[in-house]
């Protein structure tokens, strides 16, 4: 291969990388990869989102202002309640945060993108076509209507017999689709996409809070995704999961719900506490106080979030020595979290702080936020649990920790990374009495919400006895909320008002010292002109200085190589440079990847599922299409990457991103086995109904046939690698692959066949889901092998870039091993349901 390199002058230089990451005009818009652009994207429509959020909550308030409102009846109004929540929860907040992330990782890292930038535009399309559904369900009058949680049975089709819940479970997971791609995104780029020298010990705190909230979604969402499908297939094909009736148990898909959604509060939380840590040490002047600390508590919070899930369950008959244990982690939890107030407080103290806007928000949120979790410890408590649970109480803390958590810090983060987005600083006419507006508005509406919990409102409920006495509390507290409303608008305004208006400005307005200000504002589509070498830790840096460098190409990659769009890699824990990555060029198949998953979505929720199995086919097909060109026919290897320094294409190493893309795919694609697993074990133990009539009977010859069908695919991925290794052909190995997962694909498929009807008994149908889910496993498995062979007869495939064969490696034994515990578990349970009967 020819390497061409120039070395041009600085205003050449960035015309150069200018020509190479700007994103087309027009219609070629769609087409952008660039994380800048996605990153507005994501945050503009999320905004979107939260207005149509905050468009519901006054129709809520509306509704419950006095006793004798007749706004809406129940049935509206239980779609609009569970659309306020669901627009809120999964429409905003997540990705807002990750918004806010592609836009400003990149930058934090001193890198010019992220880690795999088509994934990035996939996720957005995603985001935008699955909550484009759920709105137009609501349009359409079918949304859903069982509230944002979507409890069995109220959401079983007995009760909700129309689409209504399918929209929430399929556009749900059509949108978690997203929140996944951006989990590996974040965790693969802050773990190897950083400047050199940038050690994990030198990054900049965000980037901490990023990486441990990517690694929480990771193991977060795939018990929801799970739940999703499970109750999917009961309201379509009758498998009784959750049915008492029939062996399964509605506290199930409780138990699958909140392992999602107690993390999930944190999730909401970090990436805002992770802005708050940024802010503060600019605007006290001084370097934030306890670095590791802060890291240490944000890792404990992290980890105890997932033990808190039944926090959300005390009333369901929980026993007691369990009830103890969770009150204890619930109460527990507020520990690492003081310990990052404490540190921002001795920030303060330590420091001369500067009063700004950003500071007047930071404000609000340490006084919400706070009381937020005072309350949150009053509820961790289990005799007043009892005595709140389901009331307004509970609503009201729940606003305290999420609006007091994350609006208010990203209210200032938006005053305090706007400039950088815009270029343009703001003269803040409008922000003191928009902020005292929201602030105020929300004191209102909310704090009184504790007072009518108290004297025993329930939620969800359109309406209420005049006898109670609430009517006056909540009258007042819908006052509140249209204060907060015109808050918003003038938060808004102002906004706009910036943009148009602010004062133009090139760099660094706050005098910060962490590396995305060292930078022209706007930024440019290819952040740096050259990439820093990083000596110190990353928020103490002279961004001035280190940007005019920067500019002048004296850092890595200070020029353009081949047509590349190139960042550098580094050893995840000393930053040493190890890789020079070669990211995609613009192009509209993210796009397309997303329209045919959209077009599978749509089959599924209008129930054409032959005509699903097509657009799975085609959605399948463009996401291979992605790999067409990547990496190279010949051997390239080390190459100049500036500073007297080479390193090879990541296609020529043993650890690229991609490889650790899989890596934490597998992860996320074990939990949801594992919770699969949790499932079976839940309703065996707890469930009414078993033992069932009869076991599930797969003999012995199909299991061991199947067994040494899986472990021949796991040889065949690890000879097609040792073969290439010694520099012989592969194809050999990767037929025995192909084969052996086509056999094994066949053998799952016969033993679930086997079952006589998977919806007689939670047991048949966990065994049929076992079998089909370790297939489908299989059937990827075919697709990396067959994937590998079409590799190697286009040439792209040598001892040195083994890179294809190493990623389907890791699927091929994971499959392998997955799938044996598939089999083995649906086994032990026949044969101990057998021994029961």
């Amino acid at each position: 291969m020819s390497i061409e390199q120039a070395s041009p002058n600085p205003i050449r230089l960035h015309k150069e990388l200018a020509a190479l990451w700007d994103t087309p005009a027009g219609w070629g818009r769609l087409s952008a990869v660039n994380h800048t652009v996605l990153g507005k994207r994501f945050i503009v429509a999320a905004f979107v989102f939260f207005a149509i959020g905050g468009l519901l909550a006054m129709l809520i308030r509306v509704q419950i202002a006095t006793s004798q409102t007749a706004f809406v009846g129940p049935e509206i109004y239980g779609q609009i309640f569970t659309m306020h929540g669901t627009v809120m929860m999964f429409l905003f907040a997540i990705p807002m945060f990750e918004g806010f992330a592609i836009y400003l990782l990149p930058k934090l890292l001193g890198a010019r993108d992220l880690a795999f930038p088509r994934l990035t535009a996939y996720g957005f399309w995603c985001y935008i076509f699955g909550g484009s559904i759920l709105i137009c369900a609501m349009l359409a009058g079918v949304a859903p209507d069982s509230g944002w949680f979507m409890y069995t049975p109220l959401s079983s089709s007995t009760y909700t017999p129309g689409i209504n819940a399918d929209v929430w479970l399929l556009g749900i997971t059509f949108v978690e689709i997203s929140a996944l791609a951006a989990a590996v995104e974040i965790v693969v780029t802050v773990l190897k996409v950083r400047a050199p020298g940038m050690s994990i010990d030198r990054m900049p705190i965000m980037a901490w809070y990023l990486l441990i909230t990517a690694l929480m979604m990771l193991f977060g969402f795939p018990p929801l995704i799970l739940g999703s499908i499970l109750l999917e297939l009961e309201r379509a094909f009758g498998l009784p999961f959750f049915d008492p009736t029939r062996g399964g148990d509605s506290l199930l898909w409780q138990h699958l719900f909140w392992l999602f959604g107690h993390p999930e509060v944190y999730i909401i939380f970090l990436p805002a506490a992770g802005a708050v840590s940024m802010m503060i040490p600019t605007f006290a002047r001084h370097e934030l106080v306890g670095y590791r600390a802060i890291i240490v508590a944000v890792i404990a919070v992290a980890f105890l979030s997932f033990g808190l899930w039944v926090h959300h369950m005390f009333t369901v008959g929980i026993p007691h020595l369990a009830l103890a244990f969770f009150s204890a982690a619930s109460g527990l939890v507020a520990v690492p979290t003081a310990v990052q107030i404490f540190a921002w407080i001795a920030t303060l103290a330590q420091g001369r702080p500067r009063y700004d806007v950003p500071m007047l928000y930071l404000g609000g949120f340490f006084f919400v936020f706070v009381l937020g979790g005072l309350t949150g410890v009053m509820l961790a408590m289990v005799p007043f649990n009892w005595q709140a649970h389901d009331t307004h109480f509970v609503v009201a803390h729940l606003h305290y920790v999420l609006v007091g958590g994350f609006v208010f810090p990203m209210m200032a983060a938006a005053y305090y990374w706007l400039p950088h987005f815009t270029g343009r600083v703001s003269d803040h006419r409008l922000s003191v009495p928009a902020f005292w507006l929201i602030f105020g508005g929300f004191n209102l509406t909310f704090f009184l919400m504790h007072l009518t919990g108290l004297l025993g409102m329930p939620r969800r409920v359109a309406f209420y006895p005049v006898e109670a006495g609430w009517d006056w509390l909540n009258l007042i507290s819908s006052v509140g909320s249209f204060l907060m409303t015109i808050g918003f608008a003038l938060f808004v305004v102002d906004l706009v008002v910036q943009v148009r208006f602010g004062k133009a400005f090139r760099r660094n307005p706050w005098n910060a010292r962490t590396p995305e200000w060292a930078m022209p504002t706007p930024p440019t589509s290819y952040a740096f002109g050259s990439l820093p070498h990083i000596e110190d830790r990353a928020d103490r840096l002279d961004a001035d200085k280190l940007g005019a460098e920067l500019a002048g190409g004296s850092g890595y990659l200070g020029f353009t190589r081949n047509g590349w769009l190139e960042t550098l890699t580094v050893d995840m824990t000393s930053g040493r440079p190890d890789q020079l990555l070669v990211l995609p060029n613009q192009t509209f198949k993210p796009l397309w990847s997303g329209l045919a998953t959209g077009a599978f979505v749509l089959c599924l929720l209008f129930k054409f599922y032959w005509l699903s199995l097509a657009a799975l086919a085609l959605a399948v097909a463009s996401l291979l299409a992605w790999t067409q060109g990547m990496g190279a026919r010949e051997d390239v290897g080390a190459l100049p990457i500036g500073r007297g320094e080479v390193a090879a294409p990541h296609w020529e190493t043993e650890r690229p991103p991609s490889w650790w893309a899989m890596v934490f795919c597998i992860a996320a694609e074990g939990t949801l086995f594992a919770s699969l697993l949790f499932g079976a074990l839940f309703l065996w133990l707890v469930a009414p109904g078993w033992p069932p009539p009869d076991a599930v009977s797969p003999g012995t010859i199909l299991p061991v046939l199947c067994l040494v069908a899986l472990g021949s695919a796991a040889l065949g991925g690890r000879g097609a690698l040792a073969a290439l290794t010694a520099g012989n052909s592969p194809s050999v190995w990767l037929m025995l692959a192909c084969a052996s997962h086509l056999a094994a694909i066949v053998l799952l498929a016969s033993m679930a066949a086997g079952i006589d009807d998977p919806t007689a008994h939670a047991h048949y149908a966990t065994a049929f889901v076992t079998l089909i889910y370790a297939a489908v496993r299989s059937g990827l498995g075919l697709i990396f092998a067959g994937h590998g062979l079409w590799r190697e007869r286009g040439g792209y495939l040598s001892q040195a870039r083994s890179l294809d064969l190493r990623i389907g490696k890791l699927w091929h034994d994971y499959s392998a091993v997955t799938g044996a515990i598939a089999v083995l578990a649906v086994f032990a349970t026949a044969w101990l349901v057998g021994s029961a009967r």
